[in-house]
């Protein structure tokens, strides 16, 4: 494959990103889902491709509208790009330190861990118990409510070098499509939850029709409104500001890589030898993907800048724009080379797993979150609900909606509650370990490992931070205060 052929698949790429925007900005139902752009694209690409029109035959042959070098590309980009959006993660945040994060953040952490863990449990129960004894499903299977759902476009993509090293490439195509259920389904049920919280009176800010406006709807800015991209932290005669960001992603990667590296060497020095079942051998970071690793190397770079006091040359806004532009590019890839096969011959683990993904994040949310958090529970936990149906921006989509002004303590404690979440669930260490560690042992040990820590949510939620949830809505109702959510408990 010749480097013109590579660019070329690139230009086409951002070409359909493009279409999707004016299908976006055209099309009345497509606004009133917020389809992001990058999967209207992908879709575009999904249609025209051998997926649908390639096996129309004719004169468009089976690869549809484009070629065999350009499917290529864009099948590998997504393993690419995945480094780029998780190395962005951090770098330009204060790092607030565990105690502090956990005084911020403890109920939405606790329910952003019961979501993150509930996914496998619920998953693994269902593969072990329905799927694979009743429909030939894979053990893998298990692991893909939590990585489409909760780990989003990026991660689903990501993981299929792993899934394919391991003998399920079908699953990196199940999970990208659960990713796509997620983030449409997050975004319709929760609209529909936040306009049944308006009419219930469970919001605290919104008191009336949920209504956005034709801007927000198109994704469009009005013209009297400005929204800074980013801070300009360098003089662009030395160095432009966006190359200067896009080096530290380079080098936060490159970090990760070396992280990466050091533990498959461990690993490969000391208990590789073990072997399972007679003839494969315990390896675990062998089937690792460097995505988590990179995010780690993101955080290495900014503790360093901080600690040589350079860290406000690091703008957290660029860093949203690098990894926008990544996660656009990776979800159009993603989604235009989804094997619609792959999910039609497995379409009962496919429904199933979906189905029970959406109904565990929906109770978690109404049963959990106003019992645990105490005054804009609804506020609040909307985000956590968003991003486990999807990905982060879903969240802040419908935490946006409902405090359009910021008003609640909302962004900030889902802000903080990421720097401690991310590192391990929706992409991070346990997202990458699970896969190798089913396919090494089965479900069944996994299982045991999330149900207990689902359990420890739910319990440290509803026995240390219920009380205090119940106490402050006790003192706001005292002090005379309006719109608060009487929970029965």
């Amino acid at each position: 494959m010749s480097a013109d052929q590579i660019g070329f698949a690139l230009l086409v790429l951002g070409l359909f990103l493009l279409l999707g925007k004016v299908v976006r900005v055209k099309v009345g139902w497509v606004q009133k889902l917020f389809l992001p752009s990058s999967i209207i694209g992908g879709f575009l690409i999904l249609l025209l491709g051998p997926q649908v029109l390639g096996r129309v035959g004719g004169p468009v042959g089976e690869n549809g509208l484009f070629t065999e070098p350009m499917l290529d590309v864009w099948t590998a980009l997504p393993g690419l790009l995945i480094s780029v959006v998780f190395a962005t993660m951090f770098l330009g945040q204060d790092l607030p330190t565990p105690r502090r994060a956990g005084k911020l953040v403890g109920p939405q952490l606790a329910l952003g861990v019961a979501m993150g863990s509930g996914q496998y449990v619920v998953g693994l129960l269902l593969a072990a118990l329905i799927l694979v004894p009743l429909l030939a499903a894979e053990p893998m299977v298990g692991a893909l409510i939590e990585m489409g759902f909760e780990g989003g476009h990026g991660t689903a993509a990501g993981m299929r070098p792993v899934l394919e090293d391991l003998g399920y490439g079908e699953g990196a195509d199940l999970a990208v499509g659960l990713a796509t259920v997620g983030i449409v389904a997050g975004v319709v049920i929760g609209i529909a939850l936040i306009n049944w919280g308006v009419r219930t009176g469970r919001t605290e800010i919104l008191k009336g029709d949920v209504q956005a406006s034709v801007e927000e709807q198109k994704g469009l800015f009005r013209k009297d409104e400005y929204y800074p991209a980013g801070t300009m932290t360098s003089r662009p005669s030395s160095v432009e500001p966006l190359s200067l960001h896009m080096a530290l992603v380079a080098v936060a990667i490159l970090i990760g890589w070396l992280f990466l590296e050091a533990l498959r060497w461990v690993e490969s020095q000391t208990y590789s030898s073990v072997m399972i079942n007679g003839d494969t051998p315990l390896e675990i970071f062998a089937f690792v993907p460097l995505f988590p690793l990179a995010l780690l190397g993101g955080v290495a770079i900014q503790a360093v800048a901080a600690a040589l006091g350079v860290d406000h040359l690091i703008d957290h806004q660029i860093m949203l724009r690098i990894q926008g532009w990544a996660l656009d590019f990776l979800i159009v890839a993603a989604i235009g080379t989804l094997s619609l096969e792959a999910i039609g011959s497995n379409i009962g683990s496919f429904l199933l797993l979906a189905v029970a993904g959406i109904a565990l994040n929906v109770g978690l949310f109404l049963w959990f979150a106003p019992r645990i958090i105490g005054r804009y529970w609804f506020e609040r936990g909307i985000g956590d609900f968003g991003q486990s149906m999807g990905v982060t921006a879903t969240g802040l989509i419908l935490m946006r909606i409902t405090d359009p002004d910021a008003e609640s303590p909302a962004f900030e404690a889902f802000g903080y509650k990421q720097l401690v979440f991310e590192p391990f669930f929706g992409g991070g260490l346990v997202t990458a370990l699970a896969v190798p560690v089913i396919a090494l042992t089965g479900p069944w040990p996994l299982f045991s490992v999330m149900l207990a820590l689902f359990l420890v949510a739910l319990g440290t939620g509803w026995f240390y931070f219920r009380p205090r949830a119940d106490a402050e809505r006790r003192e706001l109702q005292e002090k005379g205060a309006d719109g608060v959510d009487a929970v029965t408990t």
